[in-house]
This record gives structure tokens, sequence and C-alpha cells, in this order.
């Protein structure tokens, strides 16, 4: 079955940098588009970036658009988030998933395209 399992959150100061990494398994991970959530306390889960199959294109929320950075490395099964000023508001458990399949970047930023979540990793961002 496929696994999806995220590393790299924690603590850090605002204005600080994380690097998220997402591990997959059990999938040929060269034909999903990949994407990050991300879910605050009491809040519903929200886009934040979505990456092609070939890492050719990328789509970003507003929110995070010109601080973070999705990437992926198609020979280790691995898609990254680097985010860049980090602000408190950014604190959340930020979640790797795969989509249904080749999904456009301009259409996967809804979370209804991904059918494989992860179990989520910490982001916590002080003032």
């Amino acid at each position: 079955q496929v696994q999806l399992v995220e590393s790299g959150g924690g603590l850090v100061q605002a204005g600080g940098s994380l690097r998220l990494s997402c591990a997959a398994s059990g999938l040929t991970f060269s034909g999903y588009t990949m994407g990050w959530f991300r879910q605050a306390p009491g809040k519903e889960r929200e886009f934040v970036a979505t990456i092609n199959w070939s890492g050719s294109r990328t789509s970003y929320a507003d929110s995070v658009k010109g601080r973070s950075t999705i990437s992926r490395d198609n020979a280790k099964n691995t898609v990254f988030l680097q985010m860049n000023s980090l602000k408190p508001e950014d604190t959340a458990v930020y979640y790797c998933a795969s989509a249904i399949g080749i999904v456009p970047v301009q259409v996967a930023q809804v979370a209804s395209y991904y059918n494989n979540w992860g179990q989520g990793t910490q982001v916590t961002v002080s003032s």
C-alpha cells in the first residue's frame, strides 16, 4: 500500500526556515502529482503547494508564495517543501499527499484530487 512519511517539522522562530521532506513508497512516484497541505488548530485543511510529476510545474497558495519552494527527487521518491521567512501564522500540521494520478497543477489545489495522505509533521513558529 501507499505510504507517505513526512519529516523535518519543528519549532522555529519567526523569520526562520524549515525544509520538510516526504518519503513515498508503494507507488510509481514519478507518475503522480504531489502536494503539501496544512491544518492549523481549529481550522480546515488548506492547500500549500503542488508539483507535477516531473517537477517542471508548481503552484502555491498565495499565503506562502515567494516564501516557499516545492521540489521533488523522483530517484529518491521524495518531495520537499522549503519554507523561508516563516511567520507565526504558518504554524500548523503539514501533510504530504499524492494525487489520483497526473493532475495539472492548475487544478491540483483541491484536496479531493488526492487519495493518499501522510500522518503529518508539526511546524510551530514562535513570534
